[in-house]
């Protein structure tokens, strides 16, 4: 856990639960995409890079979860380095209280100010393509997040985020976490196009090919959708269809579950009521979903 590994010339990407890239920019400097999920993670990046005797000159993060920019505070405060977010995201980092209040609708209870909901704040600037090293470009991977972005390198790596998720990840939680169903389908058709190049997901193996994984997450939403629309065959309020989900899954509700799983369960209501699938109604003051 936390090894380094090059592959190539100057890319590299440290091996930990949510995979860190790592660009070196010359003989001295070096930047990141994405933090980890806390400051231990910060911790052990630092004591990475000075082992090799780099400095840290920036951080670039794909977007704002807590996995991904948990060692933003610790790293800019004992390296002075720039932090860039995509924007949308760049609120969330620098006000992460946003994250679990957009989930949960409103004042998030305790249970949501976990270090994955509730990363500590850092300062940030928007990403933008002037900010980025020579022969890094943003690769748009919108659909998991608003605008999550991935980065590519001298046409060779591509560090892709959170847009794909390993196959034993999609069995173990089933409704992987998502705020746009379409965007995310989108992005996942982009990324299995792109040929010749090294692919860097941070939660599934590096490979030089991931049309197969991309079209099985594609094949994992239209499952989730269609379950949905069978739940719906009958009037049924939210907090029914995401019992019965989670009962088809055998899954076990938390708040935190709740708070993620819900956000996406409502995000496939609405695309199935923009593509004409579903209906919505109001009867005895509840909000019902009835399949077309």
């Amino acid at each position: 856990m936390y090894e380094l590994i090059q592959i190539s010339e100057r890319c590299y990407y440290i091996d930990c639960p949510a995979k860190i890239g790592l660009i070196r920019l010359n003989d001295t400097e070096v930047c990141l995409i994405d933090s980890g999920n806390h400051k231990d993670t910060g911790k052990k990046l630092k004591k990475l890079i000075d082992a090799n005797g780099w400095t840290l000159r920036a951080i670039y993060n794909t977007h704002a979860h807590g996995d991904h920019i948990g060692g933003n505070q610790y790293l800019q405060q004992q390296t002075g380095c720039k932090i860039y977010v995509p924007r949308i995201e760049n609120y969330f980092a620098e006000t992460p209280i946003l994250s679990p209040f957009s989930l949960y609708g409103g004042n998030p209870p305790t249970e949501l100010h976990s270090k994955f909901l509730l990363a500590q704040e850092s300062c940030v600037e928007p990403l933008t393509e002037e900010c980025l090293p020579d022969g890094v470009s943003i690769l748009p991977l919108p659909g998991h997040t608003w605008n999550m972005v991935g980065f590519q390198v001298d046409n060779k790596v591509v560090y892709l985020a959170d847009c794909l998720s390993a196959a034993e990840i999609l069995e173990k939680y089933q409704i992987c976490f998502l705020t746009d169903v379409p965007a995310y389908q989108e992005t996942l058709r982009t990324v299995a196009g792109l040929k010749g190049m090294y692919f860097v997901p941070c939660h599934a193996d590096c490979s030089d090919d991931v049309s197969v994984l991309a079209q099985l997450n594609i094949d994992k939403t239209m499952e989730i959708a269609d379950k949905i629309l069978e739940i719906c065959k009958e009037p049924i309020c939210f907090e029914h269809i995401l019992k019965k989900l989670f009962d088809s899954y055998s899954l076990n509700l938390t708040f935190e579950q709740y708070a993620l799983v819900g956000s996406t369960v409502r995000s496939y209501l609405t695309w199935l009521k923009n593509e004409g699938k579903l209906g919505a109604m109001f009867e005895g003051n509840m909000l019902l979903w009835k399949r077309i």
